[in-house]
């Protein structure tokens, strides 16, 4: 597969309601695709298909290796935020950490992290996991001004070094997104 994400006819239904079909979806290296819509449309069930923690009612998907920052913090909060990351990742985890400033806080437990330090640590895991495929749920929620520049120089490197991302927003990225909008 040359393209890190293929979906093909995608079909979802969720609660007995029909999200989406016939859908197609398709990322090569250093793309980007921004998923907006009314809530409810069914942003983040796609971003949780992409993963593999649902299964579509209809069509297929290929996709490279991912790392998924949604919701779920997926950090042990009783250990140093250091400790919780060094479970994800490799050789990139300095560099992940470096990215987003968090260096002062990797002895901090994970549980003390105020909103926005727990969000660029979730974000510093997905940088760290080495993964082609980057799948953002809503990755602006808590980030401040700062924080944001942050992640649209890691999505940028990540994109130029052959990777994808996936993101589910309300609000507009930076950067050059193609877009697609679901409807509810």
């Amino acid at each position: 597969m040359s393209a890190l994400l293929r979906g093909e006819g995608l079909a979802l239904v969720r609660g007995g309601r029909l999200l989406f079909e016939g859908l197609d979806v398709e990322l090569g290296a250093g793309e980007a695709l921004h998923v907006t819509g009314r809530n409810g449309s069914g942003k983040s069930s796609l971003i949780r298909l992409v993963a593999g923690l649902l299964k579509p009612n209809a069509g297929r998907i290929e996709r490279a290796p991912v790392a998924l920052a949604d919701e779920s913090l997926a950090l042990d909060r009783e250990l140093p935020l250091g400790r919780a990351l060094a479970f994800w990742a490799g050789p990139n985890l300095r560099p992940a950490v470096s990215a987003f400033e968090l260096e002062d806080l990797l002895d901090v437990p994970v549980r003390l992290l105020s909103t926005g330090q727990a969000k660029r640590a979730r974000l510093s895991r997905v940088a760290a996991s080495g993964a082609p495929l980057w799948l953002l749920d809503e990755p602006l929620n808590g980030l401040d001004r700062k924080g944001i520049a942050e992640l649209d120089s890691v999505i940028a490197a990540h994109r130029s070094a052959g990777g994808a991302v996936l993101a589910a927003s309300h609000v507009p990225l930076g950067g050059h997104w193609r877009t697609l909008e679901l409807e509810a």
